[in-house]
Parts: C-alpha cells; sequence; structure tokens
C-alpha cells in the first residue's frame, strides 16, 4: 500500500525547495487607512513566534492558482492544528477554507517554533497566522487600489477576489501579485478583521483526516511507503545500562534471508532488511542470541513514593505568600478556632502509551543529505540534535513532521528518529524506515514522572482556608533534547556515548498548576527536584495532572473538614469570575442526573498552568466492592478557553483528554523490578478499553472577546480529581494513590 504522503514528499531538498511553486509576496504596509469597512481591531504587538520570525512569507504564500498556503512550525498531534490556521488564515483573507492549504512543521520550510508543547499552539502558532495574513490583506489592498486606481475603501475582498464595491472590476490575487517578487516583515499597527464579521473563526469545522484515519487509510508516519525502501529494528540492552557482551553477526546473516546488514556501534544494534518481516525475525534472533551485561539494579525494596523522599533533592520555594511562619504542621490544628488538614497523594510513572508504536524513515541521499520522516514534537530541534549526533552540518539535515498514532508528548518519536538516522547513514541511498515493537515502546520510551504531592492546609472558624502548604517531589518533566544528544536513547548506546547529566535547577513542570487558584491569603509551594529510578519526559500535562489531581481531592477533603457543599466550598474560594463559571455550568450539566446505588458525584478544577484554559469536570462513577469494580459512568466538562476557533476541535480535544485521563486515574502505572520495567506489554500496562470508557459531554463557555487560550491539557487534572471525589461519594473511601483500583478500597478497609 502506498501511503498519502509519499507522494507529497520530494526525496531531496532541492526538490521540495522546487515543489514551492508559488508568488512569493511580501509586503510594505499601508497607511493604515480604512481598508475594509467594519474594521476596528488595531494589534499593538506581535504575537510571540511572528515577532521571532517576522517575514510574511514565512506564514503565507498565494500559490499561482490563487489559493493560500499557510506554514505553520507546529506538528500535529491530534489538536487539530491543520483546520484551526486554515479557518484563521480564511478568515482574514476572506476565503473559502478550501482554498487554503496548511503545511506542518518542516526544516528549510516552516517558521522554527520549537516545540509543539504546553497546549499553545493556536496562542502562539495561529495567532502569528492571524496577524500576517491580516497584514497581507492589508497589502493586497494597497496593492489592488494602485493597480485600479481607486481608494482602498472603496475595495472588498471576497473568495480570494478584491472588487471594487460597484463591483465592476476585480482582480485575483493571482492577477494582482503577476511578476511581483515583493519582500517585507510585518510590522505593527496590524489591522485585523472585525470579530462580528467573522464567517469561520468560531464555527465548529470537522477535521477532514478524523475520516481517514476511521477509514483506516493512510494518515501517519507509521504508512510511509517509498520506492525501494527498506526495513529496520533495533535489539535493546535487557536492563537500563546493561552494555551488549556478544553478538554473533555471522550467524545471523547465514540464517536470516534478505538481511541486509547488521549495525553494531557499542551497544547500539540494529538490523536491515528488505522486507519488514525479515527484520523482525533479525530482532527476534538478537533477542534470543545476544548476550548483555547487568546494569545498575533499580531500586525495588522501598515503595515507590516512600522512595521519592529519600532521594537526593533539590529543593525551589516557588510560592511564599502572606505568613506562614506561624504554621507548623504538627501543630495546625491546635489554635482554638482552627481545624487542619494535611494529606499525601502520589501519582506513578505512566506511560504514552502511544497505540502506533515510534516510526521514522531516514534517508541519506546521493548528496550526503539526511532527511527524516518523523512525528517528532520539534523538527528545528531535532535537526539540530542530529547534527550534534552525527556530527553534520544542521543545513544538510532536512526533517519533516508526520502525525504519529498516539502523540500526547514526549515519547519515543526523537530515539527512533534517531536510530534511523544512524542506520540511514550506515545505509545510504535508500529509504530506512525503523518501526518500533510494541516491547521497545513499553519498555525504553520516556515516561512521564512520577510524583508525591504532601498538602497540609488550615481552615478558620467560618470554613475559609487561612493557610495552605504544599510540598512535592517528582523528577523532571522534560527531557527533549533540544540540540543536546545525549538525550537521545541510540546516543546513550553508542561505543562513544553521549550520557546524559542531571539538571541543576527545579523544573516548574513540576510544580505546574501545584499552587492552588483560590483564595488563600497565607501559602507556600516546596519543589523538591529528585532523579527517579526511570528515563522520564514530558507526558501531556506534565505536572499539573498530579498536582490537579491532589490540590481537588484534598479541597473536597477541607470541604467535608468544613461540612460544606464542595461547589459551594470552591465558589467561597474564587474571586476569577471565569473560573466560577465553569464550575457554576458543570453543576446545571447535572441538575438533573440521579444517582443510583453505589454512585457518586465528584467535581474537580483548575485553570491549565494558572493562565490558560479554564476547566471543571464532573464525573459519575459506580463502585461495586463487591464486585471488585469501579467504573466510570460519565464525565461532564465546562471549558473556557477564551476565543474558540474550532469548537468542534475544542470538544474534541477536550473529550478526549477526559477519556485518556479516566484511563490513566483508574487503570495506568508503569512496574519495574530490580532488572527492568515490567510493564512491556498491553497485558501488563492495561489502558481502558472501549467498553470501559465513558460518556462524554463537554459544554464550551466561548468568549469571543478574549485571547485564546491552550486547552489540550485542561482537562486531565480535573477529570482525576472528580473521579477520586466521586469514588469517595459513592462508598465513603478516599483513595489518594493513583491508580485508583478496586483493590485500594480493600485495602482501607482491612487497615
Amino acid at each position: 500500500m502506498t501511503a498519502q504522503y509519499p507522494s507529497q514528499l520530494s526525496p531531496s531538498r532541492r526538490d521540495f525547495i522546487k515543489s514551492v511553486g508559488c508568488l512569493t509576496i511580501a509586503f510594505v504596509l499601508g497607511s493604515g487607512a480604512d481598508v475594509l469597512a467594519g474594521e476596528s481591531v488595531v494589534a499593538d504587538e506581535l504575537p510571540e513566534s511572528l515577532a521571532k520570525n517576522p517575514r510574511i512569507n514565512a506564514w503565507l504564500e498565494v500559490l499561482a492558482d490563487g489559493r493560500v498556503r499557510v506554514l505553520t512550525g507546529k506538528t500535529e498531534i491530534g489538536q487539530g492544528i491543520r483546520t484551526a490556521v486554515a479557518q484563521i488564515a480564511a478568515e482574514e483573507l476572506n476565503m473559502p477554507m478550501e482554498r487554503v492549504e496548511v503545511v506542518l512543521a518542516e526544516t528549510g520550510r516552516t517558521p522554527d517554533e520549537r516545540y509543539t508543547s504546553g497546549s499553545a499552539s493556536i496562542e502562539t502558532s495561529g495567532m502569528s497566522i492571524r496577524y500576517a495574513a491580516a497584514a497581507a490583506r492589508q497589502q493586497l489592498f494597497g496593492l489592488a487600489a494602485r493597480q485600479l486606481r481607486v481608494k482602498a475603501s472603496q475595495l472588498r475582498l471576497a473568495d480570494g477576489m478584491i472588487r471594487t464595491t460597484d463591483g465592476k472590476r476585480q482582480l485575483s490575487f493571482t492577477q494582482l501579485l503577476k511578476e511581483q517578487q515583493l519582500q517585507g516583515e510585518v510590522k505593527l499597527p496590524v489591522q485585523l478583521k472585525a470579530k462580528s464579521e467573522y464567517q469561520h473563526v468560531g464555527k465548529p469545522v470537522r477535521r477532514d483526516e478524523i475520516e481517514r484515519m476511521v477509514r483506516a487509510e493512510p494518515v501517519y508516519v507509521q504508512d510511509l511507503r517509498f520506492p525501494g525502501m527498506v526495513h529496520a529494528r533495533v535489539l535493546r540492552p535487557t536492563s537500563y545500562g546493561g552494555q551488549l557482551a556478544k553478538l554473533d553477526t555471522a550467524e545471523m546473516q547465514r540464517q536470516i534471508p534478505g538481511l541486509l546488514k547488521t549495525v553494531v556501534d557499542g551497544s547500539f544494534v540494529g538490523f536491515i532488511a528488505e522486507k519488514e518481516y525479515q527484520a523482525k525475525r533479525a530482532q527476534d534472533y538478537g533477542i534470543q542470541h545476544a548476550q548483555w551485561t547487568n546494569g545498575p539494579a533499580l531500586p525495588t525494596k522501598q515503595a515507590l513514593p516512600e522512595l521519592l523522599t529519600t532521594l537526593p533533592a533539590i529543593t525551589k520555594r516557588a510560592v511564599n505568600k502572606g505568613d506562614m511562619s506561624g504554621f507548623d504542621t504538627t501543630t495546625a490544628g491546635s489554635a482554638p478556632t482552627a481545624a487542619s488538614l494535611s494529606a499525601l497523594y502520589f501519582k506513578p510513572y505512566l506511560m504514552h502509551a502511544s497505540v502506533g508504536p515510534s516510526c521514522a524513515v531516514a534517508l541519506f541521499d546521493q548528496e550526503d543529505n539526511l532527511h527524516i520522516w518523523t512525528h517528532s514534537q520539534g523538527v528545528y530541534p531535532l535537526r539540530n540534535t542530529l547534527a550534534a549526533l552525527l556530527k553534520m552540518p544542521p543545513e544538510r539535515i532536512h526533517v519533516k513532521a508526520v502525525p504519529g498514532s498516539g502523540c500526547y508528548g514526549h515519547n519515543g518519536a526523537d530515539d527512533v528518529a534517531a536510530d534511523a538516522a544512524l542506520l540511514a547513514r550506515a545505509y545510504p541511498g535508500r529509504h530506512v524506515r525503523l518501526q518500533w515493537s510494541r516491547d521497545d515502546e513499553h519498555a525504553w520510551e520516556p515516561y512521564g514522572s512520577a510524583m508525591l504531592m504532601q498538602l497540609d492546609a488550615r481552615l478558620d472558624s467560618e470554613g475559609r482556608i487561612t493557610h495552605w502548604q504544599n510540598n512535592i517531589w517528582s523528577d523532571t518533566h522534560s527531557t527533549r533534547p533540544g540540540g543536546k544528544p545525549e538525550s537521545l536513547l541510540a546516543a546513550q548506546l553508542l561505543a562513544q556515548p553521549a550520557l546524559p547529566t542531571p539538571a541543576t535547577e527545579v523544573s516548574s513542570a513540576i510544580y505546574r498548576n501545584g499552587e492552588p487558584l483560590y483564595a488563600i491569603p497565607n501559602q507556600r509551594l516546596d519543589a523538591h527536584y529528585v532523579q527517579g529510578p526511570l528515563r522520564v519526559s514530558a507526558l501531556r500535562g506534565l505536572g499539573a495532572f498530579g498536582n490537579v489531581f491532589a490540590l481537588e481531592s484534598f479541597m473536597d477533603e477541607l470541604a467535608l473538614q468544613a461540612r460544606q457543599d464542595p461547589w459551594e466550598f470552591r465558589l467561597r474560594h474564587l474571586t476569577d469570575e471565569r473560573a466560577k463559571a465553569v464550575i457554576q455550568r458543570t453543576r446545571e450539566m447535572i441538575k438533573n442526573e440521579k444517582l443510583g446505588p453505589g454512585e457518586g458525584f465528584g467535581l474537580g478544577f483548575a485553570q491549565y498552568k494558572n493562565q490558560a484554559a479554564y476547566c471543571a469536570v464532573v464525573a459519575k462513577v459506580h463502585v461495586a466492592e463487591e464486585m471488585g469494580t469501579i467504573r466510570a459512568l460519565h464525565l461532564w466538562a465546562a471549558i473556557d478557553a477564551g476565543e474558540t476557533i474550532n469548537p468542534d476541535g475544542l470538544k474534541n480535544q477536550t473529550e478526549g483528554g477526559m477519556i485518556q485521563a479516566s484511563s490513566w486515574t483508574l487503570k495506568e502505572e508503569v512496574l519495574f523490578n530490580e532488572q527492568h520495567v515490567t510493564s512491556r506489554q498491553w497485558e501488563t500496562y492495561p489502558i481502558s478499553r472501549f467498553d470501559e470508557v465513558p460518556a462524554v459531554t463537554v459544554s464550551i463557555i466561548d468568549r469571543p472577546t478574549e485571547k485564546p487560550l491552550g486547552a489540550g491539557e485542561a482537562a486531565q487534572g480535573p477529570t482525576a480529581a472528580a473521579l477520586a471525589n466521586a469514588v469517595f461519594q459513592a462508598c465513603g473511601k478516599r483513595i489518594r494513590s493513583l491508580p485508583i483500583r478496586p483493590e485500594k478500597l480493600v485495602q482501607i478497609k482491612e487497615s
């Protein structure tokens, strides 16, 4: 089967530059005249990505056939960026969306926007494209006014045509730009289209790739096929730090027909074969016959939560408000009118558990250029990292992003790209497709870090929180390569290895959402950075998932202590009206819902990063202790992401976030013994099956006059807390250690 992408992906840097085939336009900003009736919004600050890449033709090109090509440095990881930026560009240019083509992250072609992360695609790239398109529109009007000898105010733009208001004369973009080759930058002021005139933004638009996914048509990097392509697999050590002691490559070559080459560099081992099955056979042979030394034993004598507090730590006081001098957790409840509460919460290692194991295609062409097709979230950082790993000039490396199956953060995408690059260098002239196995993915991907949260608080006689203390122990939440090859798995295995060194500063990702949004006069937050036993990096939401689970579980426990309704308790401690609105909306959403025996409701709330989307989630669960089951029945979410670009996309993101978080909360946990990770297959790392997925309902609070806020990671933390709080209401037992499995209810009963 030939994928759709190969026909669109040119095999060489020279060819893809040739393929641009557009009229490049650049613009000299006009006088600021009123060029489109109804315009009233004048931007006075450029988005960060645009400020770094102000050339307008870095973001937008007008093609020879009059269509517009939009270039974004962000890649598609399920957030629907392709559809959203097409809406934004079509809006500012008054064009049908069908006439807007979107090119995703690709070195040498799209702007360098670093990583697609932090739910920032719309806030950064989307807004940059909005401003670039608006500037383009201004310039098109200026050019048309001069050509038609009319005032710009006498022109209108629609369907890719600029017409005089009397409709007698018109110019297409192509006619307007014929034989012009202009250069310029977007500069302030930029006049944006009046939102009252919007036709595309704010309207639900379905992502066209969804249908192709459902039909199992080629979408992902795993689907790529090229003429003459060969297949590859890698062989991993039996443990972290293990080294290759012996592998009889000659015997392997004799036993496996079609095996083209075995690459051994230190403990990095890869197999290249004509057919994928032959490459898999070589990998299986290596698993059975290669001999390895053991790496250092993993710590298993202590429970992981306890282990985290005993590891050497770097501590940072991230929050220090009011007066905490008199707050002593050992005596906090001794004051005559005070009540105190302390609780310890735990989040285990979680894996990305990508449905499609990581994959990459690499080619060393005849001109010694390296081409990589990857689901990495940062094509430019990956290029720089590969340049350092392979000791090549970055300009000889071309990296193109292609969606991967199941991308929720820094999974194995960069690692498999590096593996493929090493093998392609050893076997130049043909595309090398490297497919990780399920075992490769589960055992070697960088996991979401384990976390321990110690929360202490004091209530006054009115049931208001006066003091709040949070201690968080966690590893880092990001080891993205970012130009440093030592973060790549392959680099650590080479004969001349590049080995990572622990960070020396506390990453803010550890305490992301660790500070409550609630109005609490006296607060302290200490983040303790430790280096845990497993390989870790960014997983959707970073530290926010564990922190919101703890914080919002604790709020419910404090509400109970104060003998107050959990909804009202939260509202009493909030001053942000938008925060209150999402909580109140969820209460409206479930007002007609009834609870049966063994059922409970639970609420969770957060503003992601305390600066992005507001999201409140209500969970309804059923707990049957006698049957040993906890079942998430329904999840409701209210979300405020400011101006909504694509309500359908925002709804998709929120629904997906809740479903994924439900699985994390109720089922998922990476386990290991002294030798290695033991969660190596779906049987040992279960995720929610289709029949376990709860019903989901999302209500969007659209605020078109506010700026758009990142939303892709807003629902996860509130969902975890909502489920924990619902389980408590259903059975009266509080689970503070994820995942919330039925056996933990039994343990509470027995203890």
